[in-house]
């Protein structure tokens, strides 16, 4: 009983000690009436916080997501599946499902019945504006009776993992040569003493090369094929993500640490649906997805998981993309930082770069960011291929510049929208 009167609300409470008042009044002045109404004072509060103390009781909920693993920008729904075991209270049962705050506002649901032992479903929408791996919930009711005289709160539902990963845009087209694509470049190096080269003759994809196209396999299936020059792997694709807090500016959604997480995971999986061998470091050296899989999954829940380093340089002494091809995904950069890159590269391996120009992303209360320019000329003067992002540059866009950047070793190309 102590418990369910713990429930009482402040109109519960005053009812309850004006009834012991009208009691003991009516006990001195000898007024039966006087009593039996105090008597009906003291129980209504009392009835009314059993009641609702004994429906909390019943409640059950559980929570599932469909789908449990989303893009940014894309909806889930979430099914709250409640079930009581007895009966509430006509006052009806108020429910609220914690959201973070990247996934909008909490939901709020008023039942006012609920069927004894039978599943009653709520739906509602979530629409992540951020990355991350969040929790939703404690799912938290509130039951009270008609009169608001008892209210008890009770966690129906715990938390329930969702995944948000980056938003991923479909890339077309190779870079020309060595492990990413047909050329000259990439055939020589396949020869160096690395096995026999095997023909192998597949369906025509976007952005391949037509002078690969073999006419007689064509004619023969009415479809077009094409001749790939393969070899037992034994390099592949090293992403290289430039996540530290200093080389990047803006917040939220739309600063710049997001475009190049979402750019490394279009990346990673358009290499992917080629069958190359991708491996995805941090600015550190650390790996962050490849190592012993092929799986875009994998690569992109380690992308929603990602948080800004804190490091004011990357990892120096080590070649960034050890002894395999690099497209590196860089924000700002000093001489320093670009000398740690190409210090320990091998000068004759594929080396790619996307320079973010950061100083478009910034804040007003910011601090300004060195510009691109001197990085990126660094960078193509010891062998790489590099183009400058800005904010409104398409993905696409920078994807066909640093294609083309693989062969090309002329004047820094800058890829901007308008």
């Amino acid at each position: 009983m102590r418990g369910a009167l713990s429930g009482l609300t402040t109109r519960g409470r005053c009812l309850l000690a004006a009834g012991f008042a009208a009691g003991a009044c009516a006990v001195i002045l000898n007024e039966r009436d006087l009593l039996r109404v105090a008597a009906f004072v003291i129980a209504l509060p009392v009835l009314a916080a059993w009641l609702a103390g004994r429906a909390r009781v019943g409640l059950n909920a559980n929570r599932f997501l469909f789908p449990a693993r989303v893009q940014v920008g894309s909806s889930t729904e979430v099914r709250v599946e409640l079930r009581s075991a007895g009966r509430l209270p006509t006052g009806g049962l108020l429910l609220e499902d914690a959201v973070p705050y990247a996934l909008g506002s909490r939901p709020r649901f008023v039942v006012k019945r609920l069927p004894r032992n039978t599943v009653t479903a709520l739906r509602y929408q979530l629409k992540p504006v951020m990355r991350g791996v969040q929790q939703v919930g404690p799912l938290m009711a509130r039951i009270t009776d008609p009169f608001g005289l008892a209210e008890f709160d009770r966690e129906l539902a715990g938390r329930t993992r969702l995944v948000v990963v980056p938003r991923v845009t479909g890339l077309v087209g190779l870079p020309s040569g060595s492990g990413m694509g047909a050329g000259d470049d990439g055939s020589i190096r396949l020869r160096a003493g690395q096995g026999e080269d095997d023909a192998v003759v597949r369906p025509y994809r976007h952005g391949d090369d037509l002078r690969k196209v073999h006419w007689r396999s064509t004619a023969r299936r009415d479809e077009l094929m094409v001749r790939v020059e393969e070899r037992p792997w034994r390099g592949g694709t090293t992403v290289l993500l430039d996540h530290r807090l200093t080389a990047h500016r803006g917040a939220g959604p739309t600063a710049s640490l997001e475009w190049a997480v979402s750019f490394a995971a279009s990346v990673c999986l358009h290499l992917h649906r080629y069958g190359h061998q991708v491996r995805l470091v941090g600015d550190d050296g650390r790996v962050i997805a490849g190592e012993g899989g092929h799986s875009d999954s994998l690569v992109l829940d380690a992308l929603a998981a990602l948080q800004p380093s804190h490091r004011r340089e990357p990892a120096a002494g080590v070649d960034p993309g050890a002894g395999q091809e690099v497209i590196a995904i860089l924000g700002s950069c000093t001489p320093g930082v670009v000398d740690a890159l190409v210090r320990n590269r091998p000068r004759g391996m594929r080396s790619l770069a996307v320079v973010l120009d950061v100083s478009r992303w910034a804040g007003p209360s910011e601090d300004p960011a060195p510009g691109p320019d001197d990085a990126v000329g660094l960078l193509r003067g010891a062998g790489w291929g590099a183009v400058v992002a800005g904010p409104g540059t398409s993905m696409n866009q920078v994807w066909r510049e640093l294609c083309h950047s693989a062969g090309n070793r002329g004047p820094v190309v800058r890829t901007e929208v308008g």
